[in-house]
């Protein structure tokens, strides 16, 4: 059975300025894939490559698959639809999969406006994909469908989604075949070296209420540290990797096993050969300032800041679990210990204001980080926050989901007024680090990666890619009531699918609620017993005469 792997066409003018990413989940499935004794796969990455629809149909034709999948996020959500439907076109008796986050949650929308993909995998792909491809290969698709766990799909008229299948348990199983990507292609500009994102740990104990990654991994595992670099030392050894950044929300969640995957690249000598980055929490960076030299010397170059707010009310909203105070010490601590630090703010809710906006600038100096991003706020339809602000989201076109596209209007701004501010922000933040900081600052790796990040910041600026600027008309203040995002007005939304989607982090919850529920009965229970007592003095009740 011959499968074929697609990563749709889409570009957001938001990460993609630092590189060309490698998408890892097509290693991962390919490699449980292959255990399970599946060989015949082949993968078209249509995003590096800029594949047309009508280049992705004429290759589709010359492999004449018999499944074709493909992931998408929000949004990329629509290409990858659209993939699928140029498979129903060229290969109609191919096997057309989705997967991913977006379609984990929002499957009735999705399969109500694609009818041609013929089965959602939801949530974690490897066990279920193993699951679904074996029961084509062996002809019981579509008869048995009903009795795999974990898949969305049309039975006529009716949309069905089976039980929800577990999480991967034993990740020791997990071993991504990395030769499915052509690695020529996929480059970290600020270092000019091939790029990786591993994965450590999957899911995230915390429950930010913006964040959909916890309630789509579920519950919070991590593997082996020696397996895990076992990945990286293929990956510098096979494929001339010299930089990774791990997958993980928050790889540093688990100290014990974040300080052995240190160790062990230590004990390979491999952090001469290999730099790294990671996205973590201020509050394991503020626990862990007696460890951080030793994360430096372990190669860790690069760390990513959730700060998210100036404002503690922002930050408490976010359920971010963090104080405001504590995002300049993190900095200040990782900076001693020459780790570059990269502070991130979400910005763009309904109240945000140019003096919040000028707030998040004035901190973000005073703060003093190598890197500041301002992303704004996506609101996916399967979180919390979602829930508290739908009525005031107007825009449903989830190709513009993508964090640098304002889909929330602020009370007080227009959005092209928004956008302003953030690129006023940015001017003003990157034009004083180079003039005064990055070319007279430090010697060595860090002056040259701080040169570097600033060289792709300059190239996607000339290029009208960074934040899709081209596309929406923007050229400075003098445009910013002429912006146009050309949303597509006439997409609408559905409700998110989460009655049958149970993740640790909600029953965590509930369970705090129930204790909180007892300590208030418990509370009241003793109030009534004292005011019983202060009215006669005690409890013993008048005897009946």
């Amino acid at each position: 059975m011959r499968i074929l792997f697609v990563h749709p066409n889409y570009r957001s003018g938001g990460a993609e300025i630092a590189g060309t990413w490698p998408p890892a989940w097509v290693a991962y499935l390919t490699g449980h894939l292959r255990q399970a004794g599946f060989e015949d796969i082949h993968f078209i990455d249509a995003m590096t490559n800029d594949i047309s629809d009508a280049e992705l149909a004429r290759q589709m034709e010359e492999y004449r698959p018999d499944v074709v999948g493909v992931t998408a996020i929000t949004p990329s959500i629509y290409r990858a639809e659209d993939v699928l439907k140029v498979a129903s076109q060229v290969v109609p008796d191919a096997v057309r999969v989705l997967g991913g986050v977006h379609a984990t949650f929002m499957y009735k929308q999705v399969l109500s406006e694609a009818p041609w993909v013929d089965v959602i995998v939801r949530g974690e792909g490897e066990e279920i994909c193993n699951e679904l491809m074996r029961a084509i290969d062996k002809g019981r698709w579509p008869a048995e469908r009903h009795s795999i766990k974990g898949l969305a799909f049309r039975d006529g008229e009716r949309i069905v989604a089976t039980a929800a299948a577990s999480t991967v348990k034993d990740l020791s199983k997990i071993k991504p075949d990395w030769n499915i990507l052509d690695w020529d292609k996929y480059r970290y500009i600020p270092l000019g070296t091939r790029v990786a994102i591993p994965n450590l740990a999957r899911g995230c104990p915390f429950t930010c209420s913006f964040c959909s990654q916890w309630k789509f991994w579920r519950d919070y595992r991590v593997r082996d540290p020696k397996d895990v670099v076992d990945e990286i030392e293929d990956l510098v050894d096979n494929h001339g990797v010299g930089f990774f950044i791990l997958a993980d929300e928050e790889p540093t969640i688990n100290k014990k096993k974040f300080v052995a995957f240190c160790g062990e690249l230590i004990a390979r000598d491999l952090p001469r050969r290999v730099k790294w980055g990671i996205n973590t929490r201020v509050t394991d960076i503020y626990r862990d300032r007696d460890d951080l030299k030793f994360y430096r010397k372990a190669g860790l170059v690069h760390v990513s800041l959730g700060t998210e707010a100036a404002a503690q009310m922002k930050l408490d909203r976010f359920n971010k679990e963090t104080k405001v105070e504590e995002n300049k010490e993190a900095i200040r601590l990782l900076r001693e210990a020459d780790i570059l630090v990269e502070a991130q703010f979400i910005v763009g809710l309904d109240n945000e204001t140019s003096e919040t906006l000028e707030e998040t600038y004035q901190m973000a100096w005073d703060w003093q980080p190598d890197l500041a991003n301002w992303s704004m706020y996506t609101p996916w339809p399967f979180t919390p926050l979602f829930q508290d602000l739908k009525d005031q989201v107007e825009i449903h076109d989830f190709s513009k989901y993508n964090f640098v596209t304002p889909i929330m209007k602020p009370a007080a701004m227009e959005r092209g007024e928004l956008l302003d501010g953030v690129m006023n922000n940015y001017r003003r933040f990157y034009m004083k680090k180079a003039l005064f900081h990055y070319p007279w600052r430090g010697t060595g790796f860090r002056r040259r990666y701080l040169l570097g990040c600033l060289w792709a910041f300059m190239k996607a600026g000339f290029q009208r890619t960074f934040y899709d600027l081209g596309k929406a008309g923007y050229w400075g203040p003098q445009t910013k009531k002429t912006v146009d995002f050309h949303f597509d007005e006439s997409r609408t939304i559905a409700e998110a699918q989460l009655e049958d989607w149970e993740a640790a982090g909600d029953r965590a919850a509930r369970a705090a609620e129930r204790r909180e529920a007892v300590r208030a009965q418990t509370k009241a229970s003793k109030a009534r017993a004292a005011e019983v007592k202060a009215c006669g003095g005690g409890d013993l009740q008048m005897e009946d005469v």
